[in-house]
């Protein structure tokens, strides 16, 4: 892609801070809605880890980390986001399987399933960020 020639405009005002936003582990869960009732079980996570996990490893039991950005940069977003394959790879032998990829995505579901249903939402998979404490560019007074 050819480098943005785009400029600010003088005395524009600067896009706003984003506050609710979308983790890369939110958006894939998100994704995982197979009955598209707006909602994710731990079954439908299951079986798209499976599938999504599939499209790297084809018939092989496991990956390596390599392979894991791949999969992370095609349903993550980014082959540097959150979960590393570090944090993945449980018993640390440069290898990942679908059951610690599992593992680490039921971690996710927990945290994000805050009313316990054992499904997660849309409203439960955003993040709410506070403002940073000074806009970009301007100094404290």
């Amino acid at each position: 892609m050819p480098p943005s020639t785009a400029t600010a405009t003088p005395g524009a005002r600067p896009q706003p801070f984003a506050t609710i936003v979308f983790e890369p582990a939110a958006m894939m869960i998100a994704t995982c809605d197979a009955n598209a009732d707006a909602s994710v079980t731990r079954a439908e996570l299951h079986a798209c880890l499976a599938r999504s996990f599939g499209t790297v490893a084809g018939a092989k039991p496991d990956i390596g980390y390599i392979d894991y950005s791949d999969w992370a940069k095609t349903w993550l977003g980014d082959a540097n986001v959150v979960p590393s394959p570090y944090s993945v790879d449980a018993d640390n032998d440069d290898r990942i399987t679908l059951a610690e990829l599992m593992t680490e995505f039921d971690r996710f579901f927990d945290r994000f399933d805050t009313d316990k249903s054992g499904a997660v939402t849309r409203a439960e998979l955003l993040t709410l960020r506070t403002a940073p404490a000074t806009a970009p560019g301007k100094k404290k007074r």
